[in-house]
């Protein structure tokens, strides 16, 4: 890569911010909830039509249930790639994209997924896009645009994994954090349904008769919770519950949903086996309960690898005015699954922005060039 085609790309990315800011207008304002189909691929055609018009190669993974993946390739050349990753679902319902349409007030932007993370998609589509006008990538670009990462990635985490193998190097946009720093390390996530069953029974004419599932659920919710350390990093929340026939009615059966966030493998493993031994446990005589896995996430654990990475992001974000630290989240994300088959992985590199998942959740305007050029330096300098 000569000085002139380096250049060449930062000067073409800084003359995009109003290129930029359509595209993720058009985004923000397209539902496309995890399970929402129909929107999460409309997202992707919108994706689709940037990647034509910049003349850039695409193919899609298609999946019956759930969005399909983008996949964009930049350049050729040995097996060795680099990846820039980012998912176009978000947590909103249908609907919420016409309630909150995307607009910018005091230099932020609003809008459902504006930050988590379709900035990050508009970031990387620009980042590929100056690649393929100007050349001078160490090696292939591969741009996955995947769709459900908010439910834990299901039909997504074999196409991330197959494509970090064969990466030297990962990037995932997920927003940088409202300090302005990185991701260099998560939590790795746990989500489970808890089934109980019971016996109806009147209320009145004949409680004795009656199992009470809501009662046994109650006893083993309590058990969960006890189970949470926070010097470790260790939650258990149960976020969901429901049951019961009618009011008057001993309820013959109850669940709820279980998040378990935790540090390393080690704790994965202790934690479950504590999970499952209150389940199995019957404090109402009588009961029986289950347990099922319906979702989960990797822990980011910062290798020696990814930490050279980091310090190497760090030094290129100087070159044009950001000073950036790295952040450990408790929040997941796809880049657990490209840290878990070995690849060097830095998440957090798209555009700041905070509140996601709510109504305030917000975009810094001006942090969408330099963070994109952050990343394009990184990607250019990027040692074999």
């Amino acid at each position: 890569m000569t000085t002139t085609n380096g250049q060449g790309i930062l000067d073409w990315l800084a003359s995009q911010r109003p290129a930029m800011l359509a595209l993720l207008e058009e985004l923000v304002n397209t539902d496309s909830g995890s399970y929402d189909k129909t929107g999460v691929d409309a997202v992707g055609e919108r994706i689709r039509g940037f990647l034509d018009r910049e003349g850039i190669v695409h193919d899609t993974v298609a999946n019956d249930r759930f969005g399909d993946v983008v996949r964009a390739t930049v350049g050729q050349g040995a097996n060795t790639s680099i990846l820039l990753m980012g998912h176009r679902d978000t947590v909103f319902p249908k609907g919420e994209a016409g309630r909150r349409s995307f607009r910018i007030e005091n230099g932020r932007a609003y809008g459902p997924g504006v930050a988590d993370m379709k900035a990050g998609l508009v970031m990387n589509a620009f980042v590929l896009a100056a690649f393929q006008k100007f050349g001078g990538a160490p090696a292939p670009l591969v741009g996955l645009f995947t769709s459900d990462e908010e439910i834990g990635s299901p039909s997504s985490r074999p196409v991330i994994e197959a494509e970090a193998r064969r990466a030297r190097a990962v990037f995932n946009s997920e927003p940088g954090r409202p300090s302005g720093a990185v991701v260099t390390g998560r939590k790795g996530g746990v989500f489970m349904k808890c089934e109980v069953t019971g016996k109806a029974a009147h209320s009145g004419g004949n409680f004795e008769q009656g199992i009470s599932a809501i009662e046994e659920l109650a006893r083993k919710i309590i058990a969960l919770h006890a189970l949470t350390d926070i010097p470790k990093g260790i939650t258990v929340n149960v976020g969901l519950i429901s049951g019961g026939q009618t009011v008057n009615t001993v309820a013959p059966n109850a669940e709820c949903q279980i998040d378990l966030r935790y540090v390393t493998p080690a704790d994965r493993a202790a934690m479950l086996e504590k999970i499952e031994r209150i389940v199995a446990t019957s404090h109402v005589p009588g009961t029986s309960a289950t347990l099922q896995i319906f979702g989960e996430f990797l822990p980011l654990i910062q290798s020696s690898e990814s930490k050279r990475l980091f310090q190497h992001y760090v030094t290129c974000a100087k070159e044009v005015g950001l000073n950036v630290t790295g952040e450990f989240t408790g929040g997941c994300a796809d880049s657990g699954f490209a840290a878990g088959v070995g690849a060097t992985t830095l998440c957090g590199t798209g555009p700041i922005g905070g509140k996601a998942h709510t109504p305030e959740e917000y975009l810094e305007v001006d942090s969408l060039v330099p963070r994109a050029q952050s990343l394009a330096l990184a990607v250019m300098r990027l040692e074999r």
